[in-house]
């Protein structure tokens, strides 16, 4: 049912065997957060060309990158083990090519050097951090207030607040009870984020109402997408108008995840569309990219940018209301883009919520890390 592009039919071919005999593929679990077999090639050929596009990179440069990112992502674990209660965070640092880890002790940075990531040793740990972000996510943010997360590479809670907005009453206030909670710095951003729901239009993925959103992507059972496109029960229908499944489950604010059922000859497959801008990419997991690593974005209406994760778990200030454990990037979005696949590599991060900004002059985007959703619904990722 769903459009293939020619660049698209043989690769399908082979994937839709497995799609409807209900085997053939290994299944990646909600928890799921195994790195890629070391020999997996990087990325297709595509999802290269976006990120030199994007990132402005050379070819070997983006593989290069890649492989270096994913070797950061298979050791974050393991550093955040050896780092115990000192650990301060951790993020992939592009100018050297390796993780750097966050660290409030002497004696742990030993033991997270041993285990082959950088250290800096600062004053707060994660836990402290995260518990001082707990307390703003319990205030009443007004609409000046972009956002709020904790940056390891600073150790402090970063609050956004709209460069516009910063000399307002409201705004002054609410940083005022934020640096009360404890270490917290203030930036400035050019817009409010919005989520990237659109109007109907022709010839775009799925439908419900008369909002257009974007496929994230593919579980056992139908699709995850952006808790804002459509509420449980709502009837969902693809590119060509036919009936594709029905929303099983959706939040929004608070959290921005959903999933569709599929059927009526609607199938799934473990793939994020290139559109025929860059190649389909096979997904092949779910291993959290860590900040300061590539991501890319497939969207119905911009189809693929690449950037940078900026932020994890990050509190979002909609209009519609906050929505928490968000992850922020450099990669622009439009109208039509929510719901849509970010995935760095072959894994899979999580689907497009919002943001502000375009993609002819730039923005931010956040998405709902993928693990959460599938963990919610007790989902099971479709891989390759």
């Amino acid at each position: 049912m769903r459009r293939i592009t020619a660049l698209r039919t043989a690769l399908s071919a082979v994937l839709l065997v497995g799609a409807w005999a209900g085997a053939g593929f290994p299944s990646a679990s909600a928890a799921d957060t195994t790195a890629p077999a070391a020999d997996a090639q990087p990325a297709s050929t595509g999802l290269l060309a976006a990120m030199q596009k994007d990132l402005g990179l050379t070819a070997g440069q983006a593989k290069a990158r890649l492989s270096a990112e994913k070797t950061a992502t298979a050791l974050q674990p393991k550093a955040q083990r050896a780092a115990g209660a000192a650990y301060g965070g951790s993020w992939f640092d592009a100018s050297t090519g390796g993780l750097t880890v966050a660290v409030t002790s002497d004696t742990q940075a030993a033991a997270v050097r041993a285990t082959g990531a950088a250290v800096r040793l600062v004053t707060h740990t994660e836990r402290r951090l995260d518990a001082v972000k707990a307390k703003l996510d319990k205030l009443d943010a007004p609409a000046g207030v972009s956002s709020w997360h904790v940056d390891p590479r600073v150790n402090k809670v970063v609050v956004d607040v709209v460069s516009s907005k910063r000399s307002d009453n409201d705004v002054q206030k609410f940083i005022e009870r934020a640096e009360s909670a404890g270490p917290v710095t203030v930036q400035e951003t050019a817009e409010a984020p919005r989520t990237f729901a659109a109007g109907t239009v022709g010839g775009d993925p799925y439908y419900t109402g008369n909002v257009r959103c974007s496929i994230g992507f593919s579980v056992y059972g139908g699709f995850v997408t952006a808790g804002h496109c459509g509420q449980a029960g709502a009837s969902v229908s693809g590119w060509d108008g036919s009936g594709i499944g029905n929303f099983q489950g959706s939040s929004f604010p608070d959290n921005d995840y959903a999933w569709v059922s599929v059927g009526n000859g609607w199938w799934t497959v473990p793939v994020v569309i290139g559109w025929g801008t860059v190649s389909d990419q096979l997904v092949r997991g779910s291993a959290v990219a860590p900040i300061g690593a590539s991501i890319c974005r497939s969207g119905s209406t911009s189809h693929w940018h690449c950037g940078n994760v900026l932020a994890t778990n990050e509190t979002v200030n909609y209009s519609q209301g906050a929505v928490h454990e968000m992850t922020k990037t450099s990669v622009c979005a439009e109208p039509g883009d929510s719901g849509g696949s970010f995935i760095s590599g072959d894994q899979a991060q999580g689907v497009t919520s919002g943001g502000w900004g375009n993609c002819s002059s730039g923005g931010e985007t956040w998405h709902q890390p993928i693990n959460e959703i599938l963990n919610r619904y007790g989902l099971t990722l479709h891989t390759a």
